[in-house]
């Protein structure tokens, strides 16, 4: 009797504290570069796929594209018993909504949901960008192959539905392609508009726009470093709530970075090679990308990229200059690089996929006291919960205990005023949610 007592505390012990599940390694050994490869080629073969292209040709513009993205999923949906559902999310912007709307045009987005076994209204997203442009964002007629900027980002998540339909998730799981990035953000916008309408639970969107070109133009060659960007707290936070920010925390720790966090600490356990770069922005200097309209909306997202970027090589006409050949051009995409990216996506998809939810509320206490207290809304599917805690100047969530299928806990002798601190649910199999970090205090 004692030793199966022994047996199961240590099973128990190895449960709460495990870190690996090697479903990921596979996962990240099935992303094929060949596959990534062939499908930038096809859509840059489209010549261009400029918002307000040619949508009647077979052969060339946006909606021979997104026809052709349509059917890549319905061909992956057929090889997984019908396990995706495909269809277009359309809205209408009408000339003049801005100065790149220069006639009326219908934004089409291209979305593949693969639903969730017991969270079907749970919801993480994979986007890229269907469209492309050169240096007059209104030209779109001209030659705009994109191949870097966005069949790179289009492609891996083309390529991610590929892998990831072959398992089952408890969470569903959105792979899209999204519509008139360069013309105002009008792709996310609709879908984000949608979502609400539909009320899904989104947990949050990885928008994946360049993530193929290694050389930068600021002479730095790296095949390992990308760039993760989020935003410090959501545009659509309280006055309350940010007044109770300045008492109790809280200034770089809203749900977009918390996703940043996942995915940097989810990349460096399963892909160490890889060097994640947690940049404290939205985006680029001045610059926008498909995640915002979530943001805007309240949901959680963040931006996945190269760390180095070609400027030569975006948003530019096809041409050479003083011996600099402009273009976004396929050869100028290393796949090997974008494979290693929509690897990083794919594994992040499946690990928050296969995680119990978040908990909804975590409460925190210990002011003036000599130990921080923390409890928490317990989730359907959880074994267990981890509190993660890490020094005010930290980025990362650098300590943690786990502490069982409890509801509350006491970190004895660690001071409430000297740390940040969060809750993770944990399934089964390791997975864990997002960190919450507290949304209410307790005395």
């Amino acid at each position: 009797m004692k030793k199966t007592v022994t047996l199961l505390i240590l099973t128990v012990t190895a449960l709460g504290f495990a870190q690996t599940d090697t479903r990921l390694y596979d996962i990240i050994n099935s992303v094929s570069a060949e596959r990534i490869e062939s499908d930038v080629t096809t859509l840059v073969d489209f010549g261009t796929r400029h918002t307000l292209s040619d949508t009647v040709s077979q052969t060339r513009g946006i909606g021979a594209a997104r026809r052709w993205i349509k059917s890549e999923f319905e061909k992956i949906s057929s090889n997984c018993n019908d396990c995706l559902e495909v269809f277009y999310q359309k809205n209408l912007i009408e000339k003049g909504d801005n100065a790149r709307i220069v006639k009326d045009v219908e934004i089409v987005n291209v979305v593949a949901i693969q639903r969730g076994t017991k969270f079907p209204n749970r919801f993480i997203i994979m986007s890229g960008d269907i469209d492309s442009r050169v240096s007059d964002p209104t030209n779109y007629t001209s030659d705009s192959p994109g191949a870097n900027d966005n069949a790179s980002g289009m492609a891996g998540t083309i390529e991610a539905s590929r892998v990831l339909s072959k398992y089952k998730f408890e969470s569903s799981i959105i792979y899209v392609g999204l519509s008139g990035e360069e013309q105002g953000l009008y792709g996310g916008k609709g879908l984000a508009a949608y979502a609400k309408e539909q009320e899904w639970n989104i947990v949050g969107i990885l928008n994946n726009d360049m993530i193929g070109n290694i050389s930068g133009v600021d002479g730095v060659v790296s095949n390992r470093d990308f760039r993760i960007f989020s935003e410090p707290v959501p545009p659509t936070e309280t006055e309350r709530e940010r007044r109770a920010r300045r008492f109790y925390g809280g200034e770089v720790d809203g749900i977009s970075r918390q996703l940043a966090r996942y995915v940097y600490k989810t990349t460096k356990t399963y892909m160490p090679e890889m060097k994640p770069m947690m940049i404290y922005r939205l985006d680029r200097f001045g610059r926008g990308g498909h995640h915002r309209p979530f943001n805007d909306a309240g949901y959680a997202g963040i931006r996945i990229m190269e760390a180095h970027e070609n400027y030569t090589q975006q948003h530019q006409d096809i041409r050479t200059e003083d011996d600099i050949a402009y273009g976004d051009v396929l050869e100028h995409v290393n796949f090997e690089y974008a494979k290693k990216l929509t690897a990083v996506n794919a594994i992040n998809l499946a690990s928050i996929a296969w995680a119990p939810p978040a908990p909804e509320t975590v409460e925190i206490g210990g002011i003036v006291e000599p130990s921080v207290k923390l409890r928490w809304s317990k989730v359907e599917n959880a074994v267990g919960y981890k509190i993660y805690w890490r020094d005010t100047t930290s980025p990362t969530w650098d300590h943690y205990k786990y502490v069982g299928d409890v509801s509350e806990h006491t970190l004895e002798g660690i001071v409430i005023d000297n740390y940040f601190f969060g809750v993770a649910a944990v399934g089964k199999d390791g997975h864990e949610s997002p960190v919450v970090f507290p949304n209410k205090v307790f005395r």
